[in-house]
């Protein structure tokens, strides 16, 4: 406890201060859509209790609950206080901030009715000046998604971030800023940091330069995992973020509970040391020996990013897949030339489970009614052409957003053919097919423009040789969970994808080559294990020499991962 930590809280408080006995009872309609919307998703008690019980060290303690909504941490605070030996004294000891009025109100009321002595002050969190005040800083921040986190509250949010040397892309959802400007409210050096965060802090991209930050400000860095969802009627796998002390720390320590019953009862899974501060900390969550040996067959040259073979890419967005894309039989049917017809892989990843995709392959497709093509007239569309276009119209797709902003809307911008197809997004794992068919993809799947000299290796045997226990692994660690426990994986995550390096790839082409009639039989039984067990023997233990025990952990560890993913999506633990 630093030495000024009983005086009066100094934060200068700016707009409408609001003491909570001078507050009016007023309680105004708030729907679960007027909650999702501005991304409130009130804390269990459980929750909102143990990060006071961990953050709330004296009955002297200031502590700030920022996007309070209706006071959770504030009341848990202040029953903390009391057990300390007594409530808070001062009306500025406990504080709290809520854009939202009647959210405010309400939690005043609460706090009221509790014998709570707390000012909440009606205002956005995001421009409250930042001092380094309260000895516990502890909330859920508000989780609105990028797509309905623009204008002027991205732009203020990403610059108020900046301020604090983070960086934060247009994809950042709310809660990342509110991280970075809660922690400047934390008193140094010794003040404690506790929040409620999308599992996401520990995956997405834009998150790189939030936890690069975290260990750069805080001493200790400690999160508490959950076995099981934990607030109710959300998909969003949740983390608590407890921080402490004084920065930099070099490691994240992991702690598991089952549930929010089970807090008390948090089990350490590891003290782990990321790569690089802003890397992924998935890492975090597979044990030791597992990482020794991820971290050594890159580090030694053996498998390599997917970038070093070639670039992914996005594929092409229609606007309106139901309306651009047509069957054989419906083409035929709507009289349209060849001329005006792209042969494409048909929308959906499906049938991109097995090696390669073949002409045959997609001739088979055609025939059993799936969309092979993509409706792209010439500068003068035919009757049959101008006919379906006038029949959009009517219909108004070229009022949907990206048809609306291309000229004409009804010619689709193209993407190169690509070499191979990699799926997007999977139950099982991220999936390479070679495009032997030459056709083009849509934005369901990502193509995989190989270099030119590894274009004919890589369309070889580069899908057989990723069919190995490292690679399901590194999909794991470096792609995301969505909700319903798909594994999705963007391009620049792919570009991450370990794969075998192609002097790997070429030290072992016979022995590929001739287990490829084996996988096709395992992958059409969508068998993705017993596929990996014939890779693992050829490279990693024939080849690489990698002991069995080596390689046992590699597997356990992603099973583990994907066991954890699916888990969270409601799905039964299978073994693929």
């Amino acid at each position: 406890m630093t030495s000024d930590s009983q005086a009066t809280v100094d934060h200068a408080w700016t707009g409408s201060v609001r003491p909570v006995g001078a507050l009016a009872v007023r309680v105004d309609a708030d729907t679960a859509g007027d909650r999702k919307a501005r991304g409130a998703f009130f804390t269990p008690s459980a929750m909102a209790e143990h990060l006071a019980q961990w953050a709330v060290r004296a009955a002297t303690d200031a502590v700030f609950e920022p996007s309070c909504g209706e006071a959770a941490f504030l009341l848990a605070a202040g029953e903390r206080l009391r057990q300390l030996g007594r409530g808070p004294e001062r009306l500025d000891q406990l504080a709290g901030i809520e854009l939202h009025d009647p959210s405010a109100t309400r939690a005043a009321v609460s706090l009221s009715l509790a014998d709570v002595n707390a000012l909440v002050q009606i205002g956005n969190f995001l421009a409250l000046p930042a001092r380094p005040t309260y000895d516990a800083v502890i909330g859920n921040p508000p989780y609105v998604r990028y797509q309905d986190f623009t204008g002027s509250a991205r732009a203020e949010a990403q610059a108020l971030a900046r301020r604090s040397g983070v960086r934060l892309s247009g994809l950042a959802s709310s809660w990342a800023a509110f991280v970075v400007h809660a922690a400047g409210f934390v008193r140094r050096p010794a003040g404690r940091l506790g929040l409620v965060l999308p599992a996401e802090l520990l995956s997405v991209n834009y998150a790189g330069d939030v936890r690069r930050y975290l260990l750069e400000r805080f001493g200790r860095v400690r999160l508490v995992l959950f076995d099981e969802l934990v607030f109710p009627g959300v998909l969003e796998e949740v983390v608590l973020l407890l921080a402490e002390g004084e920065g930099p720390g070099d490691e994240v320590e992991f702690v598991q509970a089952r549930n929010l019953a089970d807090l008390a009862e948090t089990a350490r899974i590891a003290f782990w040391t990321p790569p690089r501060p802003e890397d992924k900390w998935l890492g975090g969550l597979i044990p030791g020996a597992a990482d020794d040996v991820y971290r050594s067959l890159l580090d030694e040259g053996h498998f390599c990013g997917l970038r070093e073979w070639g670039e992914t890419y996005l594929g092409m967005v229609t606007g309106n897949n139901r309306f651009f894309t047509f069957t054989p039989a419906a083409a035929k049917a709507a009289g349209l030339q060849e001329t005006e017809l792209l042969r494409i892989s048909p929308p959906g990843s499906v049938h991109l489970r097995g090696l390669d995709m073949t002409t045959r392959a997609w001739d088979e497709l055609g025939r059993a009614g799936r969309p092979t093509y993509l409706l792209y007239p010439t500068t003068a569309p035919s009757t049959a052409a101008r006919n379906l276009i006038d029949l959009g119209e009517d219909a108004e797709v070229d009022q949907a957003y990206k048809c609306r902003v291309r000229t004409p809307w009804w010619r689709v911008p193209l993407v190169a053919i690509p070499d191979l197809f990699l799926t997007c997004m999977n139950h099982d794992t991220p999936r390479l097919s070679a495009n032997r068919a030459a056709v083009r993809h849509l934005n369901s799947v990502h193509g995989v423009a190989l270099r030119p000299e590894h274009k004919d290796l890589g369309m070889d045997l580069l899908s057989l040789a990723a069919l190995n226990s490292m690679t399901l692994l590194g999909a794991e660690l470096v792609g995301r969970s969505y909700g319903g426990g798909l594994l999705k994986i963007e391009p620049r995550e792919a570009d991450k994808l370990p794969v075998p390096a192609p002097a790997t790839v070429t030290s072992v082409m016979e022995g590929l080559r001739a287990l490829r009639p084996q996988l096709a039989m395992a992958l059409r039984s969508n068998d993705v294990l017993a596929a990996a067990n014939l890779i693992d023997r050829v490279i990693l233990i024939d080849q690489l020499g990698l002991s069995r025990r080596k390689v046992k952990e590699l597997r356990e560890a992603r099973a583990a991962l994907f066991a954890r993913r699916v888990a969270r999506g409601g799905r039964s633990r299978g073994a693929s």
